[in-house]
């Protein structure tokens, strides 16, 4: 018996595992591991280990998988109130027909999970604004990091957005306000961060630049430009030089957690990229959070640059 399916854009850059486990069931990494090691499941015709990073339209086949042991998941849909969405309409910065851009609210996942259950994927999919068609996302952003998100009206519009972000030809930038006083002005991270995939250690390069907007003795306002696009990036990078990002309860220093922030101090604050010629600027107004604490650490935004 065999079963083919193509991988849809919202899944691009995720390992086969885990689109396994989303979609097929809460399967054992185990039995994962031996179907994949015995051929019973392969990626364009070829064997793949479970680390493998699916694309956009490849094309996975299961060869009599073998589905005992499987303890079956229903994947949970989040079904959004109309004032949820009405909410999440009006962050809107542009709504084309190919895409919208959104401010995104902190605290709200851009796909549902196990632990988080109110997601834009599942919103917008209500929304009028996505009626015949459905809501791709095209690149990733934290639950806790507001700011510039996109998502695609249609499948080419998802598969060529997902190629200028994988190929880095969306230029991002971000803002933070960290702990204390950045020694230097500017400059740029090149750092080997730490994953973990169970209990396999990986190892991947990350590059960030950098410019200190303002700072103070109590905190600093940073512009972060990421090269790559590693999980957590800018708030390990941070971290790693001793000045974690405030609101960040998963990359803090004792010294800094007590009085935490309740929302993540990091902002997607815009987005430029060309498609046909034709350049592309998006900018996130700052939420009011993060305006505030601008205000009580004395720090100062030069907006007008």
């Amino acid at each position: 018996m065999k079963k083919s399916y193509i991988v849809d854009s919202t899944c691009n850059d995720m390992r086969i595992d885990r689109w396994i486990r989303n979609y097929l069931g809460k399967i054992p990494q185990g039995l994962i591991e031996k179907n994949l090691r015995n051929g019973k499941i392969k990626l364009n015709k070829k064997k793949i280990k479970s680390s493998y990073k699916i694309k956009a339209n490849d094309k996975i086949d299961l060869f009599n998988f073998e589905f005992k042991d499987i303890i079956v998941q229903k994947k949970f849909k989040f079904k959004p109130s109309n004032e949820i969405i009405r909410s999440n309409e009006n962050q809107i910065i542009d709504n084309n027909e190919n895409f919208i851009v959104l401010n995104k609210n902190s605290g709200i996942s851009v796909q549902g999970g196990t632990k988080s259950k109110k997601n834009l994927v599942d919103i917008f999919t209500k929304s009028e604004i996505f009626r015949g068609t459905k809501p791709y996302s095209v690149h990733r952003l934290d639950k806790d990091t507001s700011g510039v998100f996109i998502m695609a009206k249609n499948r080419p519009s998802a598969q060529l957005l997902t190629s200028l972000f994988r190929l880095r030809k969306v230029h991002k930038t971000y803002l933070a306000i960290c702990h204390g006083e950045l020694a230097k002005n500017s400059g740029e991270w090149n750092d080997d961060l730490i994953r973990y995939d169970g209990h396999k250690k990986i190892i991947e390069k990350s590059q960030t630049f950098f410019k200190v907007l303002d700072k103070n003795s109590e905190a600093s306002l940073v512009e972060l430009k990421p090269i790559t696009g590693r999980k957590h990036q800018l708030r390990k990078q941070l971290y790693s030089i001793g000045q974690p990002i405030f609101g960040d309860k998963k990359y803090k220093l004792s010294s800094t957690s007590k009085g935490i922030n309740k929302n993540l101090m990091l902002h997607s604050y815009q987005i430029r990229f060309i498609i046909n010629d034709i350049k592309h600027t998006y900018t996130a107004l700052l939420p009011d959070y993060f305006k505030k604490l601008l205000k009580v650490k004395r720090l100062i935004f030069p907006d007008s640059k």
